[in-house]
């Protein structure tokens, strides 16, 4: 493992269904966990972000802060837009921008992002939130090579359909629409997802510039 013993881990967006399973799967196995909400590390904001990562050293930065913003095309406002972006793409760059040098500095560190099967295969109404989060996979592929210079990984996942309270308001029908096209005819969860985050940080040390998908759809 390249890191210390005690992982120093940050997860943005840690307040929500996702990040909070992370956060106790991770403690669980006595690692330092920082798992910020909003009030805490605004990741839309480049003085939130410097603030925060100014005193804390982080060897496991998993990107999870995250929102929708779903309307057809024509009926999306430019703020929302705006939001999605800020939040899911602009928010992951600023932190990794903040933990990067630290990392490079002492030749170790590992940066997760959560990316979404919608990246690949949006419904329709999601360009903001598809678009944003497969932008989060094109900077993985960009910054795998040249973070591999310093022995810095970075990662990305698919958690695959969460049931979650971002998608508690989709419709009955989008639901199980969804759950339909699963092969298992179920849904991932956030349980499996923390467990994964932790193999693949501690038991896939030499692991870098992947896409992982977690559920059973088809990509």
């Amino acid at each position: 493992m390249q890191t210390q013993q005690t992982p120093r881990v940050v997860i943005t967006g840690g307040t929500g269904s996702l990040g909070s399973a992370i956060t106790e799967a991770l403690r669980r196995y006595g690692w330092a966990v920082d798992a910020p909400g909003r009030a805490e590390l605004d990741v839309t904001s480049k003085d939130s972000v410097s603030e925060f990562f100014s005193t804390r050293g982080c060897d496991l930065l998993v990107c999870n802060a995250g929102i929708t913003r779903d309307a057809l095309l024509a009926r999306l406002s430019p703020d929302a837009w705006d939001e999605a972006w800020q939040v899911n793409y602009l928010g992951a760059l600023r932190c990794i921008r903040a933990v990067m040098p630290g990392m490079k500095a002492r030749g170790s560190g590992h940066i997760i992002l959560i990316a979404s099967h919608s990246a690949l295969h949006p419904l329709v109404g999601q360009a903001a939130y598809a678009s944003s989060k497969a932008a989060l996979i094109g900077l993985m592929d960009d910054l795998a090579p040249e973070c591999g210079a310093c022995a810095v990984r970075i990662n990305a996942i698919l958690p695959g359909f969460l049931e979650t309270r971002m998608t508690a308001g989709l419709p009955h029908g989008r639901v199980e629409e969804s759950r339909a096209a699963h092969t298992l005819g179920r849904f991932n969860t956030c349980g499996a997802v923390a467990g994964f985050v932790r193999f693949l940080h501690e038991e896939l040390p030499h692991t870098s510039g992947q896409l992982f998908q977690l559920d059973s759809r088809p990509r």
